[in-house]
């Protein structure tokens, strides 16, 4: 794989250390020049192109990382989109996180033109893009994943979880759990906190039982320390949400608690704080009990 060409387009948070890591892996990345970061990755020798297009004509392989549908389909459809650059055979590899349906539609158009497609999005936010730790979850034909596996070492642990559009149904599945999560550590650190606890202390505590996760353990300094630049924005996770909300009503499941919190990440956008990491939801709970976590309290009386 690695002597083979590599298109790389989505330069943003997660994008560029994801690019960084597939260069170190070996490969032969070509970039779009309109990415602001293009510069940086020229310099650890990437190559530039002029157009979507101008990448899938050059790349056997072409990853995308985008923040929403409607980016994934302008970059996928039109004149100079990468539809129009790709030859029969050629894979494109879709790592955002966008609506299965869109997924779907964008996999029919790519067939119709003999090309491949994979849906891969990632979980793990920016520590994990810099450290090649991120979770995969992809979506499309056996044969188009093993011919991407070695992409998708370089920057995480992949897994194959079924057909065309999978990979994004999974990964609401995965942001319903780490919204839900996100809140439930809000509402206890703000509790333990206005109740007189350190909430540094119920943190440790609580980590070594069955309440122990990831999210806290990687999230655990922005709730503390109020540190609430994007890892992964709130905007971002709230319009994940809306596709696991609408992939249930679709298919027919209530997703109540999803709901909740749905609407939380909206009250922070609401606020001017959609641009925060999604660790801000603390503020709201924060907002609601009048209390920030780590204030001095008077505790129970």
């Amino acid at each position: 794989m690695a002597e083979e060409k590599v298109g790389f387009i989505g330069l943003g948070i997660m994008g560029k250390p994801m690019a960084k890591n597939l260069i170190k892996a070996g490969n032969q990345l070509v970039i779009y020049n309109g990415s602001g970061a293009a510069d940086e990755l020229k310099a650890e020798g990437a190559e530039g192109a002029d157009s979507y297009k101008a990448v899938a004509e050059e790349c056997g392989v072409v990853i995308t990382c985008l923040p929403a549908s409607p980016q994934v389909e302008d970059v996928y459809r039109g004149d100079e989109g990468l539809l129009a650059g790709a030859g029969e055979g050629d894979l494109l590899i879709d790592m955002s996180t966008i609506s299965p349906l869109v997924t779907k539609e964008l996999a029919r158009e790519a067939s119709e033109h003999g090309v491949k497609t994979l849906d891969a999005p990632i979980s793990g936010g920016e520590p994990g893009a810099i450290a090649g730790e991120l979770s995969i979850m992809v979506g499309g034909d056996e044969q188009d994943f093993e011919r991407a596996k070695p992409l998708f070492e370089a920057v995480g642990t992949p897994v194959h979880v079924g057909e065309a559009g999978s990979g994004q149904i999974v990964k609401a599945c995965n942001q319903i759990i780490v919204g839900i999560v996100l809140e439930g550590v809000s509402e206890a650190l703000v509790l333990g906190s206005k109740a007189g606890v350190d909430p540094a202390k119920v943190i440790e505590a609580v980590s070594g039982g069955l309440a122990g996760t990831k999210v806290m353990d990687q999230k655990r300094e922005k709730f503390l320390e109020h540190d609430f630049d994007p890892g992964f924005r709130t905007e971002l996770h709230h319009k994940d949400l809306g596709i696991a909300l609408a992939t249930a009503r679709e298919v027919g499941v209530p997703l109540p608690v999803t709901a909740l919190v749905d609407q939380m990440l909206q009250e922070l956008q609401v606020k001017g704080r959609g641009e925060l990491d999604h660790s801000a939801v603390l503020s709201v709970i924060e907002d609601a009990a009048g209390h920030q976590i780590g204030a001095e309290t008077e505790g129970l009386s």
